[in-house]
């Protein structure tokens, strides 16, 4: 059973195509600029050169186009024809409360989707074109919606609820949701492959850290709360997103500067974080390097963001009422050396030993604390496109 997974975004579109029988890559790539000048695909077939596809695209049906002739094509392809493809797996970012789990898309689900739009507009919205476009060029396959929301949903009301009028929440289903999912619920499962034991006797810290950034406290394998929250603003510092803070500073920020909610909502979401701390990049490679250099900017918003992911882990072993596990993962946790390190030091309390020369690697499965630390620290890979995959082969396959 061949799977296409498709990770939309509003102007990009992620796809790997993986056979299900022994989970196989056989394919990836990225289609990039998609409506905007310079559009190109970045096609690999496994075992095959990369190939660069530079054509204009001027929507995302378009986009699905170029991937399917890449995909089938007679030298770089990795299969005959798109008959291959039992199913196509999408991930949408926000399924509110209405999904505790992935679904066969159909009419009734896309209403249902695009009612959370108004959740999640920057990434529903083009969630949605690459389900209408696949649907468009592919009828007769099956779709899947794999949700970043879903696995959050065994929250319980405690964590999830905001302590505002409660008709909002009977209203507006105002609460926290939490995002990257997938992301910890992939990471979560094979730290207790790693460490030899059933994920039902274990209680968990993920911290899922890239330009986006969440932490979720997994206990008995199931999330019990998470970072994020209504939308993926709340909870860590990120590299453009403010993360937790006062919100009568949005009443201050508008009167003081004479600023619209539109325009505070966008630099809390654009212009802030790393980015608005250091005055230097969103990229932490970047951030790092400046830091090195005697940029005391670029230092600060490093001491911020490891800060706040410290003081989420310690809030989370607390709800669990113990901690088996810190598992990173993401592009600046399974990257940076730097970064596991300073997030643990001070938690040499809870049992932590970080091991410098463990610690020294990136992006490989392994355990960087000592043999006598109490709490295993993890660096896992993430690969949501396969759990992904796995979720869309559990309802078609």
């Amino acid at each position: 059973m061949k799977v296409l997974v498709m990770n939309c975004g509003s102007s990009s579109l992620k796809y790997q195509l993986i056979n299900m029988e022994n989970e196989e890559l056989l394919a990836k790539g990225i289609a990039e600029r998609i409506g905007i000048e310079g559009s190109f695909v970045k096609h690999e077939t496994t075992g095959k050169e990369k190939v660069l596809i530079e054509e204009s695209m001027a929507d995302h049906k378009v986009a699905i186009k170029f991937v399917i002739e890449a995909l089938t094509h007679s030298q770089h392809g990795a299969i005959k024809s798109m008959d291959e493809i039992a199913a196509v797996g999408h991930r949408v970012v926000h399924g509110g409360e209405k999904f505790s789990g992935s679904i066969i898309i159909d009419a009734e689900v896309k209403t249902v989707l695009e009612e959370c739009s108004e959740l999640a507009p920057l990434h529903n919205p083009p969630n949605l074109m690459g389900i209408n476009a696949c649907q468009e060029i592919l009828p007769n396959v099956p779709m899947v919606g794999v949700f970043d929301t879903a696995f959050h949903q065994t929250m319980p009301k405690e964590s999830y609820m905001y302590a505002l009028p409660y008709e909002l929440y009977e209203k507006h289903k105002i609460r926290r949701y939490g995002f990257h999912g997938t992301s910890h619920k992939y990471v979560a499962m094979k730290a207790a492959e790693l460490l030899g034991k059933s994920i039902e006797d274990l209680k968990l810290v993920t911290c899922h850290l890239g330009n986006g950034a969440s932490v979720a406290a997994v206990k008995n394998g199931k999330s019990i709360d998470t970072s994020m929250g209504l939308t993926p603003l709340e909870g860590l510092v990120m590299g453009t997103r403010c993360g937790d803070m006062d919100p009568a500073i949005i009443a201050f920020w508008m009167e003081k500067e004479g600023l619209s909610i539109a325009e505070v909502n966008n630099a809390m979401n654009k212009k802030s974080g790393v980015l608005g701390l250091s005055g230097v990049s969103s990229d932490f490679r970047d951030i790092e390097e400046a830091a090195s250099a005697g940029n005391e900017r670029a230092q600060l918003a490093l001491d911020v963001y490891y800060q706040r992911v410290k003081k989420y882990i310690g809030a989370y072993a607390a709800e669990m009422g113990g901690l088996d596990a810190v598992i990173f993962t993401a592009g600046l946790g399974e990257n940076s050396t730097v970064a596991r390190k300073e997030i643990c030091k001070g938690l040499e309390f809870l049992g932590i030993k970080i091991d410098d020369d463990k610690n020294d690697v990136r992006g490989k499965e392994t355990v960087v604390t000592t043999d006598d630390s109490s709490v295993k620290v993890l660096l896992i890979p993430t690969n949501e496109e396969l759990m992904i995959a796995r979720e869309t082969k559990s309802l078609v396959g």
